[in-house]
């Protein structure tokens, strides 16, 4: 009679990280103190063997004593004890690309948190994964420990999504929060994020709407099955927002946020990034400071919304995670839901062909006829009017001891060709003192 052997432990998966901030340093900690859940759950082991970084002698509060150190970190594409590649270093180009793109052509499976890379390359990099028959995961590249790649690429797999995106940027929804809560300006507001850290030095990729439009674009392509498509991105940032814009929102019942909006048409995409007002009564409304929310609506399921964290250590070190537990398991997951061969060619709707409510500000000499003179462009270009708002208390004395006076109206639903159209004459008249602002309604 012979003893029962006893089961084979699998090899550990051997994972290379390049880039060791906190997001690098995060996952190394959260593989750490995890090990045991992570490996019951993953099957197997998962090991930190080699690591690549600028600075060897920063302390980043875990020990990386027994761990190989590569100098270049493209080297981690082709190191011998690593099976699959995590790239943390970020940007579009550079030592990031070559990190990823060595390591698809080598064989190796590879994790990154990099969403202008998926954004911009992603096309191409989907290709060089399906020729190597490896995995290529980036859920912690859109709104950070929210699970939105999943979601719209696993979890609805069996339905036809219709609309998708959300609060995209947490640095542009904690400004906006703040402006509404204190009353004070756009710049007034960035420099206090920028010295609690919740804004870069450099601000321009996520109050310019880069940032969101990066996630965006990803969520599109994954959504509609098509080939992700950056340039076609419509965006519009917040630094053109301010304080008077806030209070007429709240007096009219609305928020506004920076959305990302992505909505299949039956001729083409529709996709773009700007602030828009948002009704107070909506869930996404709700969501404040640097919290982001992602919205899908499928023909079936309906309406969801995720709301978390869309950025930092531990939301963006647990995506991470989850992606090398995938690739432990052996799941493999065309990069956009489809193989490449069976994406789509949709075409992206230009920004004249979009359609919506808007509403305008306008900084205007107070006297008669003012007002006629603004609805009859409106009414020549086939724009309708809904609101009016005129504050006589908000006056402020011109030069020529006349007064200016903020003026807001908000408009029927209409096409963007006509608001533009529209705003282009306005801005002629001499009684309108500065350039038009508009805003986009969403949700009503």
């Amino acid at each position: 009679m012979t003893a029962a052997s006893s089961p084979v432990e699998p090899p550990p998966l051997r994972i290379g990280i390049a880039g060791l901030g906190t997001v690098g340093a995060g996952v190394v900690r959260m593989l750490r103190e995890n090990a045991a859940l992570i490996t019951a759950r993953a099957g197997r082991r998962l090991v930190v063997t080699a690591v690549s970084a600028r600075d060897r002698t920063r302390d980043r509060g875990v020990d990386l004593s027994d761990v190989a150190w590569c100098d270049d970190a493209a080297e981690l594409a082709a190191h011998p004890d690593v099976d699959v590649v995590v790239e943390l270093v970020g940007g579009a180009e550079g030592i990031a690309r070559r990190i990823v793109t060595g390591a698809l052509e080598n064989g190796r499976p590879v994790v990154t948190a990099n969403k202008a890379l998926m954004a911009i390359h992603g096309a191409e990099l989907a290709t060089l994964a399906q020729k190597a028959n490896v995995p290529l995961m980036f859920e912690a590249a859109v709104a950070g420990g929210i699970p939105a790649i999943k979601t719209v690429r696993e979890a609805l797999a069996g339905d036809r999504i219709l609309k998708v995106g959300g609060i995209l940027n947490g640095t542009c929804n904690y400004i906006l929060t703040a402006m509404r809560e204190t009353g004070r300006d756009f710049a007034d507001i960035l420099a206090d994020a920028q010295k609690l850290g919740y804004a870069e030095a450099d601000p321009s990729t996520d109050v310019d709407g880069v940032d969101a439009a990066h996630k965006l674009a990803i969520l599109a392509g994954l959504a509609f099955g098509r080939p992700v498509v950056f340039a076609s991105v419509y965006i519009e940032g917040i630094r053109r927002i301010g304080a008077l814009d806030l209070h007429f929102a709240r007096e009219l019942g609305y928020r506004i946020k920076l959305l990302g909006i992505a909505r299949q048409h039956a001729n083409g995409i529709e996709a773009r990034v700007h602030p828009c007002l948002v009704p107070n009564t909506t869930p996404i409304a709700q969501v404040d400071g640097v919290f982001n929310a992602v919205v899908v609506e499928g023909a079936f399921v309906g309406r969801l919304m995720l709301e978390g964290r869309g950025a930092g250590e531990g939301p963006t070190a647990t995506a991470v995670t989850a992606d090398l537990i995938d690739i432990a398991r052996g799941n493999a997951i065309p990069v956009w839901g489809r193989s490449t061969d069976g994406l789509t060619q949709a075409v992206a709707l230009p920004r004249a062909q979009f359609s919506g409510r808007y509403y305008l500000r306008l900084n205007v000499v107070d006297r008669p006829g003012v007002l006629a003179d603004i609805t009859a462009v409106l009414r020549d270009d086939g724009v309708s009017l809904h609101t009016m708002l005129q504050h006589a208390h908000a006056r402020e004395t011109l030069p020529d001891d006349s007064y200016s006076v903020p003026l807001v109206l908000i408009t029927h639903h209409t096409s963007e060709a006509a608001m533009l159209h529209a705003l282009r004459h306005i801005a002629q008249l001499k009684s309108v003192l500065d350039e038009p602002a508009m805003i986009r309604i969403e949700g009503d």
